[in-house]
């Protein structure tokens, strides 16, 4: 993924108003992350720990959701697999919900998957970072099968937001 500025994380944003857009908190790291590692950005609100944000480079260019997931939940240690990576985590996959886009998402219509909490699918996918004994599972697939699947779940996912 090309590194991206502030203001085109901003206006990527396609499930929220230009306002929205304009208050959420965007990471202050942006010029120190390892945009080589990564397929989208995605990240957690520090201060509202229910929200979180993707944005993805697809064919018709940037995208930008917002999610609403739970906070951290005492006691809930099952083990879940993420649709997007296929990494199974230990209480570390969150059902994420995303509110659709235009006239829909104000009737209060959304879609939701279950995605990494952390939101580093990309880390996972490339074993940069560990889920634990049996996070990633055996698989024939080459890295670069694995990426482009991770890749093709996610903007399917967004496409389910946009339609």
């Amino acid at each position: 993924m090309k590194p991206l500025t502030e203001q085109e994380i901003r206006t990527a944003f396609v499930n929220c108003s230009k306002g929205e857009a304009k208050r959420l908190s965007v990471p202050r790291d942006l010029a120190e992350r390892s945009w080589d590692d990564l397929d989208y950005l995605g990240w957690r609100d520090p201060q509202a720990p229910d929200r979180a944000y993707v944005v993805a480079e697809l064919g018709d260019g940037l995208k930008g959701i917002t999610l609403r997931c739970p906070g951290t939940t005492v006691g809930q240690l099952r083990r879940s697999m993420c649709s997007m990576c296929v990494t199974t985590h230990t209480g570390g996959v969150s059902l994420m919900v995303a509110p659709k886009a235009g006239k829909a998402g104000q009737q209060g219509n959304s879609v939701g998957a279950y995605i990494c909490s952390d939101l580093a699918c990309s880390l996972y996918v490339r074993g940069k970072r560990d889920a634990g004994v049996g996070g990633r599972l055996h698989e024939s697939l080459t890295l670069e099968e694995k990426i482009q699947r991770t890749v093709a779940n996610l903007a399917a996912f967004i496409a389910k937001v946009t339609a």
